[in-house]
């Protein structure tokens, strides 16, 4: 039984062609999409990929496929020009080499983390995968409250000697110093987004954030980004101005505990997740709401 369909999922499953058949691998890989709900449509990518797609179109389940005779090497950026032409939320490709070679760099053309080698589904957000023996992680700052200083302190030992050759020299550090609070402490974090149209109007003096879009146009530093790929933060109050909630900021700041957002977009995926919103022009109701709160 197969999860039943949800407005706004899509999956793509990228499908190897091999001669007039394809890589059995991505069968099962169909059948994962399948699990949620939402369309499937195969990308049958090879130089045999007419062949291929005569047969991929009458797998059960598959309601478009998409042929692609590109070489391996252009492969992600063929998925990357699909998947936003379809609008997919998921991107399967079977644990092959194939699968592992492409989706690494398909991730990171989407600006987005890749989850391999699952063997279960079970929502859209939620996937079983195997676990190495040694856990690496990294935590997110913002879920766990700071360590507090003990009244006695842990014993020390130096670290063992290590013969290693290092491939990098240390040159210098530069830090960049700001009257501003910090972005990542800060209580209260007022982030903009392109619509803000100029490096003037990051000048604020709250806690400065910005969407992707708006640093990638040059209107404030990197260092100021929130989201998957840039600060995680999770301030008692979050203001978004200009920034439509595309899914790498969300993953950001969604744990503030109040967002207010202001976006001229209605139906701008911010609000979904908002406490508070306004739609309107910025550059109007910005002037406003802090008239009213000098006012008080």
């Amino acid at each position: 039984m197969y999860a039943s369909q949800r407005a706004g999922l899509a999956s793509l499953v990228f499908v190897e062609a091999k001669g007039s058949g394809i890589d059995e691998g991505a069968l099962n890989a169909i059948t994962a999409a399948r699990k949620l709900s939402g369309p499937v449509t195969a990308v049958v990518a090879g130089s045999t990929a007419d062949a291929a797609a005569k047969a991929v179109g009458k797998i059960e389940g598959v309601d478009k496929v998409i042929v692609a005779k590109d070489a391996p090497e252009s492969t992600a950026t063929l998925l990357q020009a699909i998947q936003k032409q379809e609008s997919s939320t998921h991107v399967f490709a079977a644990h092959t080499a194939a699968g592992k070679s492409i989706m690494p760099r398909l991730a990171a053309l989407l600006d987005t983390q890749q989850i391999s080698d699952i063997t279960a589904v079970e929502s859209e957000d939620t996937f079983v995968r195997p676990v190495d023996a040694v856990k690496v992680i990294t935590v997110r700052t913002t879920a766990f409250p700071a360590a507090a200083a003990a009244e006695s302190a842990a014993a020390e030992e130096a670290a063992p000697q290590v013969d290693a050759k290092p491939l990098t020299q240390w040159v210098r550090e530069d830090v960049v110093k700001s009257d501003r609070p910090d972005l990542a402490s800060a209580k209260r974090v007022v982030a903009g987004g392109r619509a803000v149209k100029s490096a003037e109007g990051f000048q604020l003096g709250a806690a400065v954030g910005a969407s992707r879009a708006a640093v990638d146009a040059g209107y404030c530093d990197n260092s100021l980004q929130v989201g998957q790929t840039g600060r995680i933060v999770a301030p008692e109050l979050y203001i978004a101005i200009g920034i439509s909630g595309a899914i790498q900021h969300l993953a950001g700041m969604k744990d503030s505990k109040t967002i207010v957002a202001i976006n001229k977009d209605a139906d701008a995926p911010i609000f979904q997740i908002a406490d508070y919103g306004l739609v309107g022009d910025l550059f109007t109701i910005v002037p406003e709401l802090m008239e009213k709160i000098e006012a008080k």
